[in-house]
């Protein structure tokens, strides 16, 4: 760690948090509706929020609106 610049370390750990607050939020939601098959996929992909975030605003959504 030490061969890196000063700056890298904070943006490190804000890309974690960013990514932790998203997946957190997809796998609640998933358990609750019951999908083991995009709980398993969120758990194990890690895409710095990008399939969470998918998933919350696309996928979870349309079926709620289809009901």
């Amino acid at each position: 760690m030490t061969n890196l610049p000063f700056i890298t370390m904070p943006v490190f750990m804000v890309l974690i948090a960013w990514s932790v607050v998203w997946k957190g939020l997809a796998l609640w939601k998933a358990a609750r509706r019951n999908e083991p098959g995009w709980f398993i996929a969120l758990l194990i992909v890690n895409t710095l929020g990008i399939l969470e975030i998918i998933y919350l605003f696309v996928f979870a959504k349309k079926d709620k609106s289809e009901k």
